[in-house]
């Protein structure tokens, strides 16, 4: 008897009709130096700790993610946002996590708001978050059934935090995973390539280059 089980992989190219890129906390808050998570950090501090990060960001990583982004509306795959931001003005809905951490976005305030380079257009679907994974405090997953997405594009930072947890996730309620590689930022080259090397078992891994040429 002939086994007619289709074969089971991750390695499947993205196919538009049922994709969706999702960028995942690039906003004032964390990607800009006034944002409110650098604002009040001395300037000594910021350049020993923060300094490789924007460099990463703004020479690199941002550019990726616009092109990702433009050639997604081309494909037309449905491209959407998530932020770091309270559904309250102090934040008593946040996380216990994110009181501990002290991170706290206002409803409706500049730093919840994804940062112009990116800014959503339309429809684009954009969902405010409390928790380090995008599929514990929003409905995502509800959303991404309704309108057929079976496989996620990732990009977003942080690599190691916010990012990695929504492949966890996601994988686990049954979607396929690309993460692109160069339009995710983390703090440190070690902490972003440790976590490209922990997370690849749940997820195929291509380059901007290699996702737009797969799509296009």
């Amino acid at each position: 008897m002939t086994n007619t089980q289709p074969t089971l992989s991750r390695e499947i190219p993205i196919v538009p009709a049922q994709s969706a890129l999702l960028f995942i906390d690039v906003q004032n808050f964390a990607a800009k130096r006034d944002g409110a998570e650098f604002k009040d950090v001395p300037q000594a501090e910021f350049k020993a700790k923060y300094a490789w990060y924007f460099e990463q960001l703004e020479g690199r990583v941002i550019p990726n993610m616009q092109r990702l982004q433009q050639a997604a509306r081309r494909a037309k795959i449905e491209v959407m946002y998530t932020t770091i931001e309270s559904l309250t003005l102090d934040g008593r809905d946040r996380s216990l996590d994110y009181k501990i951490t002290g991170f706290h976005v206002p409803k409706g305030s500049w730093d919840g708001k994804m940062i112009d380079e990116l800014a959503p257009q339309g429809d684009e679907i954009w969902l405010p978050k409390t928790s380090s994974s995008v599929f514990v405090s929003t409905h995502i997953d509800y959303i991404l059934r309704n309108l057929g997405v079976k496989q996620l594009v990732l990009s977003g930072i942080v690599t190691d935090q916010c990012v990695e947890s929504a492949i966890r996730d996601a994988c686990d309620l049954g979607y396929l995973v690309t993460q692109v590689t160069d339009a995710c930022a983390t703090y440190t080259q070690e902490r972003h390539d440790f976590s490209l090397r922990a997370i690849k078992g749940y997820c195929r891994q291509r380059t901007t280059d290699q996702v737009i040429a797969e799509i296009a």
